[in-house]
């Protein structure tokens, strides 16, 4: 049976008080479900609200995101993203919260998707994040009590990028800052430069030039449970 992994993609479209949009950021999904469909995995999205996941970053000189655009049977699976309460962990080898700036409204409070995490790395799976993604860490608590993040080390959008992309005083916390408090290591490379830390089960990359070494990092992981378990 071919394995699956969730992504999970913000609901969120509104950038605070600037009157602009966000979303999630297209090759933080592109690129890693690109990398999670060549390794054979099948690959389902999910969001806090459900249905249609806001959208940025739609850059179609970057050929997967135009391969994706075009795509009528992807596009409509974002366009009509499952429910929290729809989703069975143990049919997920891994979940993989996908970044955009929405994420920091509403993946924090994100209970239900965070019971769905920790159930799926408490069963052995994989869970990944990049850029903002790793705001969907926040609620996951493990059965012991535990924040997930709790004693690992992690890597997310750093102080130093958001006030570089001049958002620091419009997001509602500090994604680095937050980690840290919940008991994490936060590392980090220079700003925007690819960055992806692997600690046991938890993969973390701080921008999009991470996405698509996050998901090698989850590949690679599930490749090392499957032959573990064989």
């Amino acid at each position: 049976m071919t394995q699956k992994i969730l992504v999970v993609l913000t609901s969120h479209d509104t950038l605070g008080d600037t009157g602009k949009d966000t979303g999630f950021y297209l090759s933080e999904v592109t690129h890693p479900v690109s990398v999670f469909e060549a390794a054979g995995f099948a690959v389902n999205y999910v969001s806090p609200k459900g249905g249609k996941a806001p959208m940025t970053g739609i850059e179609r000189d970057d050929a997967i995101n135009a391969d994706f655009l075009d795509n009528p049977e992807k596009m409509a699976r974002v366009e009509n993203t499952l429910t929290p309460s729809a989703i069975v962990p143990s049919d997920y080898a891994a979940i993989f919260y996908a970044g955009g700036h929405g994420t920091m409204w509403d993946f924090p409070s994100a209970e239900a998707l965070g019971a769905i995490a920790s159930t799926i790395y408490e069963h052995g799976g994989v869970v990944g994040a990049v850029c903002h993604g790793p705001a969907g860490l926040i609620p996951i608590k493990l059965s012991s009590g535990e924040a997930l993040v709790n004693g690992k080390e992690v890597a997310g959008f750093t102080n130093q990028e958001e006030a570089a992309v001049e958002l620091d005083e419009v997001v509602p916390f500090l994604l680095a800052d937050k980690l840290t408090a919940l008991g994490a290591t936060h590392t980090q490379a220079d700003n925007f430069q690819a960055y992806v830390v692997v600690c046991d089960r938890l993969v973390t990359g701080q921008n999009p030039a991470s996405a698509k070494g996050v998901g090698e990092s989850i590949v690679a992981l599930l490749s090392k449970t499957a032959i573990a378990a064989s």
